[in-house]
């Protein structure tokens, strides 16, 4: 072997030694920059005991959830991939359920739709029989915010229908307002992880599409039980969600209005002392939406919503047309904007006559949580409720109590600024010290990056785990 060539294979070798070598002093940098941040936000998270179990009324509806691979369920159900992605506000056929899926799909936006035709959701049930690592838990906002509350440490009442079966996996502290029924509706979970693929397309983000046949839960059939039982629990707080059930439902005339204008009427009759909090979901009816406007969003004190429902609430709000879809990967400044907007709509003039006063908004995203509270209001512990937010998105979607650096990344950008505007402040990410806060006109803002689960064990029911956690640590 001539010189030339022995200096030319020692060169090489060294450039991949010191490849490798760097490699693995920027991993050891970021696995220690994990682990840092994850004991910053449990610092954060502990700061907080709850003396006493707080007392938290929660509705409306339940299911049984199947959470399969949507890929390999779609495929075995023989619905083949769509070259034409349409967004349908409900579905009626093989066609229109590859259309849907094919929307939402690549961009890993969740999405619910009610199938109309019982036979299409009788195959897919069917199918799910012999796919790999399929579950059935408990599915529904009540029954799902109503257990984590519980875990959490507070005393729940819940409104909902549910099969003896499903009552005995709710946790201990959760007393359910209606009398067992013999059967429960069942909701498909088609879930999927960043980078599956459907034919051509393929997904740049973890999440699910979500498909029922559900006549009760839209109908809110567990309300006049819950209403019964509610006055005499005096709760602190009352969180409504499952309202998105009533999205594209063929509801006879007048029944959409009869139902919310019901639930209105429980609202108002709360005590001065009880906060009401609203979790959004995937919404795209421009009549349910406007009467949820009427006869919900105007008398609460808290809201609820991902990085989706935001920009489809400030389109109504602002007369526009719904955004059906929005980017997956927000950043910082355009989520706390789009939050300013909603807060200030909400507290305008226009709606003065409104029997309650938004205080409190809480966006959860896949890379960070933002809370929004008013200064003086009822609210407390907003840095605290926003770590506890951002640990308990690892915990859900990692299926763990116990956060694993390893299993985590952060995507949050290692600054941020607090708005679009040109000059406004930076604020870098602090590994000690996380969760930023700062105050601006009547409100404090508090954001904390997310800990992205690297294995996804489930993502349904992401929302309302989060916030059910953050709530707690605020009343």
């Amino acid at each position: 072997m001539g010189h030339g060539l022995k200096c030319g294979v020692a060169i090489s070798f060294c450039a991949v030694f010191m490849a490798y070598w760097y490699r693995q002093q920027v991993d050891r940098e970021l696995d220690s920059r994990l682990e840092t941040v994850l004991s910053s936000l449990l610092k954060a998270e502990r700061k907080v005991d709850l003396n006493q179990r707080p007392r938290v009324a929660v509705g409306f509806g339940g299911c049984l959830d199947i959470v399969a691979d949507g890929i390999a369920l779609l495929n075995k159900a023989g619905i083949k991939p769509s070259r034409n992605p349409v967004h349908h506000n409900y579905i009626t056929s093989e066609e229109q359920l590859a259309e849907s899926f094919a929307y939402f799909f690549p961009p890993g936006a969740a999405s619910e739709r009610f199938i109309s035709n019982e036979t299409l959701f009788r195959k897919l049930v069917k199918a799910t029989q012999g796919l790999p690592r399929v579950r059935w838990s408990l599915g529904g906002n009540a029954p799902v915010m109503a257990n984590r509350l519980a875990q959490e440490g507070c005393e729940v009442l819940m409104g909902s229908r549910l099969t003896p079966d499903l009552i005995e996996v709710l946790q201990e502290h959760v007393t359910v307002t209606s009398k067992p029924v013999d059967k429960t509706d069942i909701h498909l979970i088609l879930e999927y992880s960043s980078g599956s693929k459907w034919g051509q397309l393929v997904s740049r983000r973890s999440n699910r599409f979500i498909v029922h046949s559900d006549i009760s839960n839209p109908v809110l059939e567990s309300l006049e039980d819950f209403q019964t039982q509610f006055k005499q629990f005096n709760p602190s707080l009352l969180v409504v969600g499952g309202l998105q059930m009533m999205d594209n439902f063929p509801f006879r005339p007048g029944q959409l209005e009869e139902r919310l204008k019901l639930l209105r009427d429980l609202m108002l009759s709360v005590d001065s002392t009880t906060r009401i909090h609203f979790e959004m979901a995937s919404f795209v009816d421009d009549t349910l939406l406007n009467n949820l406007f009427t006869y919900i969003i105007t008398n609460v004190d808290s809201l609820g919503m991902n990085e989706q429902e935001l920009p489809n609430l400030l389109s109504m709000l602002k007369g526009a047309n719904i955004t059906i879809l929005s980017d997956p990967y927000p950043r910082v400044a355009s989520i706390l904007d789009q939050m300013r907007e909603v807060y200030h709509i909400l507290n305008s003039q226009e709606i003065m006559g409104a029997q309650h006063k938004l205080t409190r908004l809480h966006v959860h995203t896949l890379a960070f949580q933002a809370i929004i509270i008013a200064k003086g209001s009822f609210w407390r512990n907003t840095m605290s409720a926003t770590a506890k937010a951002s640990l308990t998105a690892n915990r859900h979607v990692c299926g763990s109590p116990n956060i694993d650096p390893a299993k985590a990344k952060l995507i949050m950008d290692d600054s941020f600024s607090v708005s679009r505007e040109q000059g406004s402040k930076k604020i870098p990410l602090k590994e000690n010290r996380p969760v930023s806060c700062w105050e601006e006109h009547d409100y404090e803002i508090c954001v904390a990056p997310v800990l992205v689960c690297t294995e996804v064990y489930q993502t349904v029911g992401g929302g309302d785990n989060i916030s059910a956690a953050s709530l707690v640590l605020q009343i």
